[in-house]
């Protein structure tokens, strides 16, 4: 009798079966605003594409090097100092097909079958999911208020002495709440995992979207760290699928063997195209001004409406709001809202297990007209839900 794995019996990941749901009901000619992947509403910046075209005309596209083409590895080498005056070798730097890969590979590089890696909750539920089918343990450790939603050292330490723990991996700034960790507590997670033998993977594909304060490269504090990011959020990226990873020496080699099996190579198009991302500041930064405009207006607008009870919105482009006064099943009231309100946002069960029921995860990443509109309709179907209630 044929069967499916185990390790294939992931749960799903809701933000992107919202979204096939809403692409659906805009297919028959529903107007949704679309509030529930973390996508940019702007297109790859002009010198990307610029680029990807001259490379079409140019030549052939094709394979290249497992761990990317030496001239797109030399330019996030230079991005390190630029941006953080930290010094990083092109040898370092591993070109991935998305920060996905990047986790694939640094999982398996790292890690046995049955290790324990603690992750923060609430927290980006394909970490759980990849984790999960590739064997791996998962300590979801859950953050507190007094604590900035964040995990810690102390949390770290228990979770420890309950059974070895192999990895840690923390994103800052968080997905699904937008919270940067600050300075002083990142240093303090990282040291506690060096002294304890423990991994840490550092989830930076949201660096370059703050607003409160500047997130920190891990490799600002330890060269022992693994840095995943990805050219899909900041640079407006995410259909191209390309991303990176930083590596101590001893986990390079394992990467790049993984990779050849795995990936072969990140697209060479995609490659090429990156490069010309870092050309591209001034165009980013007037896209990343719209998102603090679309967050400015969330946060002045979403008490109004009964939303206002959300974590810190440091940067990225999310906020996770506490519905808990609304509903009692996110998974309901995000659908709910899709096909009432025509609004698609993500329930807080993709993000935290055993609180997301009392969460959901706005996304604000679309166009200021889109986030007005949706503003404007979540209100009035608040309103309308209440007045059934009352």
């Amino acid at each position: 009798m044929l069967t499916i794995s185990k390790r294939g019996a992931i749960q799903p990941f809701l933000a992107m079966d919202v979204m096939a749901k809403a692409n659906v009901m805009a297919a028959d000619g529903a107007d949704i605003v679309h509030m529930e992947v973390g996508q940019p509403g702007a297109p790859a910046p002009q010198p990307v594409l610029e680029a990807a075209q001259k490379a079409l005309v140019d030549g052939r596209i094709g394979y290249t090097d497992a761990l990317g083409i030496l001239p797109l590895r030399e330019r996030i080498a230079q991005h390190y100092m630029e941006r953080y005056g930290v010094s990083v070798s092109p040898d370092q730097v591993a070109v991935t097909t998305g920060s996905s890969a990047g986790f694939n590979l640094a999982f398996l590089a790292l890690f046995e079958a049955g290790d324990r890696i603690i992750l923060p909750s609430p927290g980006y539920p394909a970490y759980r999911n990849i984790l999960s089918a590739l064997g791996l343990e998962v300590v979801e450790v859950e953050t507190r208020a007094e604590d900035r939603w964040c995990l810690t050292a102390d949390a770290i330490r228990a979770a420890h002495l309950e059974g070895s723990v192999k990895g840690v991996l923390i994103a800052s700034p968080s997905n699904p709440s937008g919270t940067i960790m600050e300075a002083e507590a990142l240093q303090s997670v990282i040291e506690t995992c060096e002294e304890l033998g423990i991994w840490f993977i550092s989830d930076e594909i949201y660096h370059g979207l703050e607003y409160s304060f500047e997130a920190q490269t891990a490799l600002a504090i330890s060269p022992n760290v693994v840095i995943i990011n990805s050219f899909s959020k900041y640079y407006c990226m995410t259909g191209w699928r390309i991303g990176w990873m930083v590596l101590p020496d001893k986990a390079r080699r394992s990467v790049e063997c993984l990779g050849q099996s795995l990936y072969i190579s990140a697209p060479m198009l995609s490659q090429v195209a990156a490069m010309a991302a870092f050309d591209a500041t001034e165009e980013l930064e007037a896209i990343k001004a719209g998102y603090g405009r679309n967050r400015a207006l969330l946060v002045e607008a979403l008490p109004g409406i009964g939303l206002g009870d959300f974590m810190p919105m440091d940067g990225a482009f999310y906020t996770y709001c506490d519905v808990s006064k609304l509903t009692n099943d996110s998974m309901d009231f995000a659908n709910r809202c899709l096909t009432e309100a025509k609004v698609a946002i993500t329930p807080g069960a993709d993000f935290d297990i055993t609180r997301g029921h009392r969460f959901v995860r706005l996304s604000f990443a679309g166009t200021e007209v889109d986030m007005a509109e949706a503003i404007k309709r979540l209100g009035a179907w608040i309103r309308w839900k209440s007045s059934l209630r009352s």
